[in-house]
């Protein structure tokens, strides 16, 4: 089922947001200041691309330069994708094959406002990569 959803999402929609994550990364990374922002907009690009099947998780151990990275990140490019998310996911849930796409991009929301110190996990594993290697103190 989450394959045949990707498809779907990549026709109607994923391929749209692609570009604009991929078009947000490349004027991101033109100053080397930018580049942190830009490889998160490419992070971000891939699920919005095929978003069926995974998840954003917060990382626990970002901490103040991830949030002034993302008051950042909102200024610069996150209202404009998030924009993107709502005017697609208003689109397709005007019928009643895309409304599980319009919820899709009402999820993706919350990311592309504030992407600094999240990570993207496979649904099945709906941890970072990083809490597993944590010290447990032995």
């Amino acid at each position: 089922m989450k394959t045949i959803l990707n498809v779907i999402w990549l026709v109607l929609s994923g391929f749209w947001l692609f570009l604009g994550y991929l078009l947000a990364g490349v004027l991101l990374c033109v100053t080397i200041i930018g580049i942190p922002f830009g490889i998160a907009a490419f992070r971000i690009g891939v699920y919005a691309l095929w978003p069926f099947g995974y998840t954003a998780v917060e990382r626990r151990d970002a901490g103040a330069p991830s949030c002034v990275g993302n008051v950042l990140w909102l200024i610069l490019a996150g209202w404009w994708l998030a924009i993107g998310h709502i005017v697609t996911g208003v689109v397709l849930c005007v019928t009643i094959i895309g409304i599980p796409l319009g919820i899709a991009n009402f999820k993706l929301i919350p990311v592309s406002l504030l992407p600094m110190g999240r990570e993207i996990v496979r649904t099945d594993q709906p941890f970072t990569a990083t809490a597993g290697t944590q010290r447990t103190g032995w």
